[in-house]
């Protein structure tokens, strides 16, 4: 990510135009050479420059007016020590830098080695070769100073080369390696940010963040940069909101701050460090300290006296009589439907079957008492239930021409007697139609056809002619 030129699109006088360029090197490193033959350059171009005792290949980052200011906010002094660049990168300078990239992997590797054989309390982070693969500069961390006098004998002797030690800080050393952040985007260190400020734990304290180091602490192991991004705008917010040293007194105990929301200007209290929290607002707070300053102690956090809240409740119920009476008021009255008169369950009978006889009247107590087998005298029997297929062969072709039998007199029932299976003799046939086959004549028996009893409790068919 590189910075934004906003004032590219601007036109600006080419004499007037600013001869020194940003470059931008491995690990995020910028540094600023002039421009001395004038070259056509563009954002992202790779271009040969000066170093002490060789050449180094690095890309543009940005050029112009943009560059002055740049170097004025780093307070970077616009003279001959200012170094040149030689020329825009062709192809056989960008293959011999490839050759001294490849070697910076291994050549790490071997350092940490040659470190933990010598003892030393450092840690190597990146290796960067010259692109003219004279020179290696090893970038390490440390918490105490470090004599590496023999460290760089070693390395000089192993590798060939001219070393040259520096040492970074923790913050820097996370800008060389890279990474992405909680907030889901490359690092800060890493792409645009180059000063880095002192961090303190009074930054989470304004913006009210929990004190705890695993979320305030970025990949470095150091408080994160992004804490004071908004921190100007938390102190300009904050100048509105009172100071609570001790808790508000009321006469439901003792208030204790909880939490405060800037920006709303709302502040939580609780009695007695309870779970339920009370909201006022800030202007409420400025009142309660003053009176208790006076040494006058307030009902609750919301009201002054109990008068005020006797005065709210009776004015609630007021406002709720109103709503009732003006509801009552405004809803039309629904007319009651007329209903039918009662009557007794034995004239909605009559009314729904007309033609169904009156009810008999209760029988005396004589009559109830009589056994169940007799009967007074002058009452009809009860008629049978008129079942025409009650006692019906089950073959009628069978007994075609025959007589029927004599009805059989229906046995008494006892009151407690299960039911009896009656004996009802199958018809035989005659001699007479076992052969022939004669008008009047029963038609053969067919076979394999299976013969069923006839049904529990029958008797004569009454409604059959030949049973009158």
């Amino acid at each position: 990510m590189n910075v934004f030129d906003w004032l590219s699109h601007m036109g600006i006088p080419e004499v007037d135009n600013f001869d020194i360029v940003e470059i931008k090197f491995k690990g995020g490193r910028k540094e600023y050479y002039r421009n001395v033959d004038f070259l056509a350059l563009n954002t992202g171009d790779p271009v040969v420059v000066d170093v002490p005792n060789g050449h180094h290949i690095g890309y543009v980052s940005l050029q112009g007016e943009l560059v002055r200011l740049q170097m004025q906010k780093r307070k970077i002094r616009d003279d001959d020590e200012i170094l040149r660049i030689y020329r825009v990168a062709n192809q056989k300078d960008m293959e011999k830098w490839g050759e001294a990239q490849n070697r910076e992997i291994p050549t790490l590797y071997r350092c940490r080695q040659i470190v933990d054989e010598f003892g030393l309390k450092m840690k190597m982070s990146d290796i960067e070769y010259q692109a003219d693969n004279s020179k290696a500069t090893f970038y390490y961390s440390a918490d105490d100073r470090v004599d590496f006098r023999e460290l760089i004998k070693a390395l000089a002797g192993e590798f060939r080369i001219r070393v040259e030690m520096r040492q970074i800080s923790l913050r820097q050393e996370a800008g060389r390696l890279g990474g992405i952040g909680v907030c889901g985007r490359e690092l800060c260190c890493s792409t645009w940010l180059v000063d880095f400020k002192n961090v303190s734990t009074s930054a989470a304290r304004y913006q009210n963040l929990s004190l705890n180091p695993g979320k305030l602490s970025g990949q470095c192991g150091r408080l994160k940069c992004c804490l004071n991004y908004e921190l100007d705008t938390y102190m300009d917010a904050i100048k509105d909101i009172p100071a609570v040293e001790r808790p508000l007194q009321t006469e439901s105990g003792p208030a204790k701050l909880q939490k405060t929301d800037i920006f709303r200007k709302l502040m939580w209290f609780s009695y007695n460090n309870d779970n339920d929290w009370h909201s006022i607002t800030c202007e409420r707070v400025k009142e309660i300290q003053a009176l208790n300053e006076k040494g006058i102690k307030v009902f609750t956090l919301t009201y002054n006296e109990a008068s005020e809240i006797e005065d709210l409740a009776a004015k609630s119920t007021r406002e709720l009589e109103l709503l009732d009476k003006k509801f009552a008021n405004s809803s039309p009255k629904r007319k009651k439907k007329p209903r039918p008169q009662n009557r007794t369950a034995g004239d909605n009978r009559n009314q729904q079957n007309p033609n169904k006889p009156a009810p008999k009247p209760a029988q005396p107590e004589a009559k109830q008492n009589a056994p169940q087998n007799q009967r007074p005298a002058g009452e009809q029997p009860k008629k049978r239930r008129n079942n025409k297929n009650r006692n019906k062969p089950r073959n009628p072709d069978a007994n075609a021409g025959q007589a029927p039998a004599a009805p059989q007199p229906q046995q008494a029932k006892e009151p407690n007697a299960a039911p009896k299976r009656q004996n009802v003799q199958k018809p035989k046939p005659t001699e007479g139609n076992t052969g022939n086959a004669n008008a009047g004549d029963a038609a053969p028996k067919p076979q394999g056809k299976k013969k069923f009893p006839p049904r529990k409790n029958q008797g004569p068919n009454p409604n059959k002619p030949g049973n009158e």
